[in-house]
């Protein structure tokens, strides 16, 4: 259910209130006093992303519309890695 928010004009007192949508525009009894509290409207709670997954999300985005044409790799390249001979393998 969602969360409202309501005022009290009685008391100053703000308080939330869980109900349905179609009870969201009723007034709420102020738990303070118990006279009718009016609703408030407030801008929603939107979080904003960190810039560094926004740029990775815009850039996902526009790739199924309008995909990069990459002429090489891009990057650094991992060093190459020695692994040792297998114990079969006599070195002279």
């Amino acid at each position: 259910m969602p969360l409202y928010a309501y005022a009290c004009d009685d008391c100053g007192r703000e308080f939330d209130v869980r109900r349905g949508v179609a009870d969201a525009a009723a007034p709420a009894d102020c738990p303070a006093c118990a006279a009718p509290a009016r609703r408030v409207f407030s801008p929603p709670g939107l979080a904003r992303l960190v810039a560094p997954l926004r740029t990775a999300l815009d850039r996902e985005e526009k790739s199924a519309h309008e995909p990069e044409v990459v002429a090489g790799k891009a990057g650094r390249s991992l060093p190459h890695r020695h692994e040792p001979a297998p114990p079969w393998v006599l070195s002279h």
